[in-house]
């Protein structure tokens, strides 16, 4: 039933040796805290504070504008500095609320009013609006809204809860240390979530290239109901939903079909981490785990941090070396994105900062297409990249549309694996932007 793998793909060298071992450190912040009001997929969230409001710990200052988004709280106590523009790590700007910490940490009423002991009593609605109001969104870096997920149309039913345990990225073991630590906490966010599917069955699912991380989700589960360990063979792009899916279970979604049109819902490891504190705590996403790695840095490390807190903060922490450093990566080395300030928050979706000298960056410059194919041997998408992006480049919208460039999943296997160091997938998904602007 199960292929334990996908079709194609890659096996770039892990590189996690350097923070898998290291247990999880908490950064506390120094100065102020930059919110950014668009902190998921979906509508950007619209400001509740004004300068000068005070402010305590869990309280909502940005609320959602539509169904496809979700609220934004204070990770800390103190007063707000101004609501403006500001850069955040795209390089792009948006609307921030900014506040001084006062260092008092004065938790809001709304935490202890919300805490739930026996969620087994509540409702499925309950638990999704508890979810929705938490702001929690999914922690992969997507920041899809996930009380979405939670709440399919009535014509979907959910019969498979897809774990993501994956953490394919290179570097990156931010879940791989939250599956050691706080395993319990896992198996009961689990629960959770089959208490809102109550037909479903959860699957756990872990890359063999971090055996202690399913020993430990194994004893746990020993005595659970409905709930399975599936161990996957260690390769890239797993952590992607489709692929995730097909190597669980072996089942295809649909080209322009979503998980839930084949009964499926899938959740980032620490997503579940975020929903076991949102009932049983009452607390909303206020902080995340942070993977500091690369050459550039002479502590790698992971970091719990709280939401808002300047990427300089935490590369001072694990003691970057700046004038070694060639590139800072927000996100994996895969999919993640060249940041030019350090001067930037991190947002719910942050789940790594790479420092890389010259012992990672390449200095190699694209050179003309050899059709060599090995863009095509190892799409995990089975399309043809290079065609695509000729005629991404070109503007030829409607070739690229006729080739399903739309279904690129902007993995960064074919630019990984091209000789030629063609700039594939930025290329792709500057034509998908395009296209969607134009819709």
């Amino acid at each position: 039933m199960r292929g334990l793998t996908f079709k194609k793909g890659i096996h770039p060298n892990y590189n996690k040796e350097s923070t898998s071992s290291k247990s999880i450190e908490t950064l506390m912040p120094q100065g102020e805290l930059v919110f950014p009001m668009s902190q998921h997929l979906g509508s950007p969230c619209k400001p509740l504070v004004k300068k000068g409001d005070s402010i305590l710990v869990g309280q909502k200052i940005g609320d959602a504008t539509g169904f496809i988004s979700a609220p934004i709280h204070s990770s800390i106590s103190g007063k707000v500095k101004a609501v403006e523009e500001r850069t955040i790590f795209r390089g792009t700007k948006d609307v921030c609320v900014v506040i001084e910490n006062d260092f008092a940490y004065e938790d809001s009423p709304y935490m202890l009013e919300n805490a739930i002991d026996n969620y087994e009593e509540l409702t499925r609605d309950q638990l999704v609006n508890i979810v929705r109001e938490a702001g929690l969104v999914g922690m992969g870096g997507a920041g899809f809204p996930t009380h979405v997920k939670l709440a399919p149309p009535p014509d979907k039913q959910i019969r498979f809860i897809i774990i993501n345990g994956a953490e394919c990225e290179p570097y990156l073991t931010s879940d791989h240390r939250v599956m050691l630590e706080e395993g319990e906490r896992i198996i009961e966010g689990v629960k959770i979530l089959l208490q809102i599917f109550k037909e479903a069955t959860a699957l756990i699912c872990i890359e063999d290239n971090k055996l202690d991380a399913i020993d430990n989700l194994s004893k746990l589960t020993k005595q659970a109901e409905k709930i399975e360990i599936v161990k996957l063979h260690t390769k890239y792009p797993q952590g992607s939903e489709k692929h995730l899916i097909y190597a669980a279970m072996g089942k295809e979604v649909p080209s322009g079909k979503l998980p839930l049109d084949i009964g499926c819902a899938v959740f980032n490891i620490d997503s579940i981490i975020a929903i076991w504190r949102a009932v049983t705590k009452g607390r909303p996403i206020m902080r995340r785990i942070v993977t500091l790695a690369g050459s550039g840095f002479n502590n790698p490390c992971n970091l719990k941090v709280r939401i808002g807190t300047s990427f300089r903060e935490l590369l001072e922490y694990a003691k970057w070396d700046e004038e070694k450093t060639l590139k800072i990566i927000a996100g994996g080395p895969m999919m993640g994105t060249a940041i030019s300030s350090l001067d930037v928050p991190v947002v719910k979706g942050t789940s790594a900062i790479l420092c890389f000298t010259d012992k990672e960056v390449s200095s190699q410059k694209a050179s003309n297409c050899m059709r060599c194919g090995k863009c095509v041997e190892v799409c995990p998408m089975e399309l043809v990249p290079n065609t695509i992006h000729m005629a991404a480049i070109n503007s030829e919208f409607d070739v690229f549309l006729k080739h399903d460039g739309m279904d690129c999943i902007e993995c960064g296997c074919c630019s990984y694996i091209c000789p030629s160091k063609r700039q594939l997938v930025q290329s792709i998904r500057t034509a998908k932007s395009a296209i969607r602007s134009r819709k």
